[in-house]
């Protein structure tokens, strides 16, 4: 299956090489079909020279700024069966591509799925609180999924998605704009077969919304608007704060 890479960029020339190299790397050791599409979300450095000096990478512009615009805008674009949504601080790992593959090849049904983030640049205490809240994450995942049988999870800028599932749905909704975008989505796809989220399928990145905001404080946030996507079908917080500035450390596990 020839699997798209979605990569929306807004002021993102310094975290993107990492981020298109590492996909570049994979894709050439799984020998699989792909494109890789670089979504310039109105940005106003060099995000857009960034991603042209990598050769065969596409490049297009969406002027209105807004993270699921972009998603959208990359989606519309791509001509993949598969439509791999990362972000632009993010590093997908060694084995990401053949995971995918297998998954996908293993279950017809399967319509999404997607994995934890690892944050490098994080002291080791936080990301242990980080993976205790991806735990508790999981048990709601299970309970909605496979008890209340009202939606899924997915783990926004590390998830895969059938491309013409996406169409059956009507793709992206504008209604989300940044918070919970990922779990609306993950509630309407699993309507139309099956959504998994992974441990095997972790991707490494960037902190820096966690150390520019705090912790426990995204922790609640994204709790909050988990159950508001799912239940209330409506984001529970419906603005978000940029953060370009943090210093960048070297990606290690």
């Amino acid at each position: 299956m020839k699997i798209s890479f979605v990569v929306p960029a807004y002021n993102e020339e310094v975290c993107l090489p990492r981020t298109l190299e590492a996909i570049i790397a994979e894709v050439k050791r799984s020998q699989c079909a792909a494109e890789i599409i670089v979504v310039n979300n109105a940005s106003t450095d060099k995000t857009r020279l960034t991603a042209e000096a990598y050769p065969g990478i596409v490049v297009i512009d969406e002027a209105v700024k807004g993270l699921v615009r972009a998603r959208s805008a990359g989606y519309h674009a791509a001509t993949g069966d598969l439509v791999a949504n990362i972000d632009a601080d993010t590093i997908i790992t060694e084995g990401w591509i053949d995971t995918v593959q297998r998954a996908f090849v293993a279950s017809p049904e399967l319509v999404a799925m997607s994995g934890p983030l690892i944050y490098y640049d994080l002291p080791k205490h936080t990301r242990a609180l980080v993976r205790a809240f991806y735990c508790g994450g999981y048990v709601c995942y299970l309970l909605n999924r496979y008890v209340l049988r009202v939606g899924s999870m997915m783990q926004g800028g590390n998830f895969v998605v059938r491309r013409d599932a996406l169409a059956r749905i009507g793709g992206f909704n504008p209604d989300f704009e940044f918070y919970g975008e990922d779990t609306e989505l993950a509630r309407r796809l699993s309507k139309v077969g099956g959504v998994d989220f992974t441990f095997s399928l972790p991707a490494l990145s960037s902190g820096r919304r966690l150390l520019g905001e705090g912790v426990a404080r995204i922790g609640l946030r994204y709790a909050m608007n988990f159950f508001w996507a799912t239940f209330l079908k409506k984001p529970f917080t419906e603005t978000w704060l940029d953060f370009r500035d943090q210093p960048q450390k070297p990606a290690t596990w």
